[in-house]
């Protein structure tokens, strides 16, 4: 496998360097890398005009694939770890798919660096030659978006929600500086938030030849912006956040809004689905359930708390504890949901 490795510094600090893939959508010779090299380099420097690139080659990439499990026939899925942005995790917090047709492939959600998306990278070309034509996106938080410039940079489609170029473009520069800081700075290389005006927007399906997915647009739930993906050949649905599994989930849209969604799905036809956080695949609809249930007590106990006369300060206090064996990451996540709960709900 040959693929464009570039030496990529920050301007400003000629000493933060990182090498990183530079790919085409489609498998190259080591001939047509080089041919084609020049023309790609430039078009990278016009994108990237704040790193200086000092070196390259066409070779095989010195680069892990990212462990990955076949869950269906053609459909390959990375799960991520349950920890905190760190530089050793390089943002590897997120689940990853990538799904195989005939012609093409389909990747969904992109990791929180690049990094990690290179890692998804190598991994599909363990599995297949054919090219990589779409990124889907299922919503805009960073440990799933921050490594699609790999993508942008490949000229990928990159599918999403309608909300999501502006819920994205909103955050961009709180992400781009505090996923620095919790990652480091080589890690964030590359890791940049992608220009929003190149995201397709209203897109119902796409075909990889012979296998069909197809989007939905979700009301305001887990965010305002999630993008719910099925294979009707394998009768898989990637749920993004809106489904997390041993990892506690995070609320930054509306918690009734994300029941309500949950409670409506429970009479889609589907096998398994993909949860956003949590193992591989899970069984449906059963596997909505511990999410169902986390947020079902949140709103809840918040209830009880406002009916009370209790303030913010001491609902979140107590909201959610009585969940906090079901799950990993609690401590880092509760408070903000029970939060989230209370300014919501205090005005029923």
């Amino acid at each position: 496998m040959i693929e464009l490795v570039i030496t990529v510094c920050l301007s400003q600090d000629i000493g933060v360097c990182a090498d990183h893939l530079l790919p085409e959508a489609t498998s190259l010779t080591s001939a047509q890398c080089e041919a084609s090299a020049e023309a790609r380099i430039a078009q990278w420097q016009a994108h990237h005009a704040d790193l200086v690139m000092t070196e390259w080659a066409c070779k095989t990439p010195d680069i892990q694939p990212l462990s990955v499990a076949e869950i269906a026939s053609g459909i390959w899925v990375h799960k991520g770890l349950h920890e905190v942005p760190t530089p050793q995790n390089a943002g590897d917090l997120a689940n990853i798919s990538f799904v195989v047709g005939s012609d093409a492939v389909a990747v969904i959600d992109a990791g929180g660096s690049r990094d990690v998306a290179e890692g998804v990278w190598m991994a599909i070309r363990q599995v297949t030659d054919l090219p990589v034509k779409w990124l889907v996106l299922t919503h805009m938080h960073p440990d799933h978006v921050m490594g699609a410039s790999l993508f942008w940079d490949a000229d990928v489609q990159i599918i999403a929600h309608e909300k999501f170029p502006s819920a994205l473009a909103s955050r961009a520069m709180t992400y781009d500086a505090n996923f620095g800081i919790l990652i480091g700075a080589e890690r964030m290389i590359l890791s940049n938030v992608i220009p929003t005006e190149d995201i397709k927007i209203d897109v119902g399906e796409i075909n990889l030849g012979g296998r069909i997915l197809t989007f939905t647009k979700t009301a305001t739930a887990h965010t305002d912006n999630d993008l719910r993906v099925f294979d009707d050949q394998s009768r898989t649905i990637w749920m993004g956040d809106l489904v997390f599994a041993e990892h506690t989930p995070a609320l930054d849209g509306s918690i009734t809004g994300w029941l309500g969604v949950l409670d409506e799905m429970k009479t889609f036809e589907a096998d398994r689905l993909v949860p956003g956080h949590g193992p591989v695949a899970l069984s449906w609809p059963d596997g909505m359930s511990a999410t169902y249930g986390y947020l079902s007590a949140i709103a809840k106990e918040t209830r009880e708390a406002i009916n009370q006369g209790e303030s913010l300060g001491m609902a979140i206090t107590h909201v959610g504890e009585s969940q906090r064996e079901n799950w990993e990451l609690f401590d880092e996540f509760n408070a903000r949901n029970a939060t989230a709960a209370y300014t919501e709900l205090e005005w029923e």
